[in-house]
């Protein structure tokens, strides 16, 4: 961990297991989170623009449900929350109750991920008949992830995000494979269906223009800048 970021605690507001495993790998140490929120009630013109918007919203609902917590129980540490799926640097001051600037300092790591394939944006599969499709449909096809990192931090108030986007071209996909995937259901909770990393997966798949941890959930090249920015 960066010298200026050490003496900071940092919450992960994600459930996901790839997140979770690459901040472990980046060598940072942190809780876990999550946000309630209703990500169907959030829609955007753009891909960019709408992982932006439901990083920012995990955030405000993390914030919110520390500030319940905080109330209860009162607040140690001051946190940066980072979200994660977008590639435009957001700089934003949020309000910042009176116990969070007398807390330590925190970062907050938010995230979201969508994929764009014949340019329609396509978030979790709502049945195992649409990832079935899905996945028929990036077979011997071409497909991206558009995915947001945003880091606030609780103590300032300063919020920083930025978007990422990973191009990703797949050989034929046979048939029992596809089936194979669908009946584990691990499909039905990822933005697309699509794990690339999958054992199953990643043989077929022909190129990744861009890199494999961005596809994962979370670019640690692009965390590390914001994490540093937000300190």
């Amino acid at each position: 961990m960066e010298a200026n970021t050490s003496s900071y605690k940092i919450i992960l507001g994600s459930s996901s297991i790839a997140r979770r495993k690459i901040l472990s790998e980046m060598g940072y140490q942190f809780t876990i989170l999550t946000a309630d929120i209703d990500e169907k009630s959030i829609r955007k013109e753009t891909p960019e623009e709408l992982v932006m918007a439901l990083a920012e919203a995990k955030a405000n609902a993390i914030i919110s449900k520390l500030q319940t917590t905080s109330n209860r129980e009162g607040v140690d540490e001051p946190t940066i929350l980072i979200a994660a799926d977008t590639a435009e640097a957001i700089v934003q001051r949020l309000h910042v109750d009176d116990y969070l600037k007398e807390a330590e300092p925190t970062l907050l790591i938010t995230c979201d991920q969508v994929v764009v394939y014949g340019g329609v944006v396509r978030e979790k599969p709502s049945s195992k008949e649409e990832a079935r499709q899905f996945l028929k449909d990036y077979s011997g096809g071409h497909a991206a992830t558009v995915g947001s990192v945003l880091v606030t931090n609780l103590k300032t108030g300063l919020r920083k995000g930025e978007w990422d986007r990973v191009e990703i071209y797949f050989n034929e996909m046979p048939d029992e494979t596809i089936e194979k995937l669908v009946d584990e259901g691990i499909t039905l909770n990822v933005a697309g269906g699509l794990i690339i990393e999958h054992p199953l997966i990643l043989p077929f798949v022909k190129e990744v223009v861009g890199t494999t941890d961005s596809v994962m959930g979370l670019p640690k090249a692009l965390t590390e800048k914001l994490l540093k920015e937000a300190v």
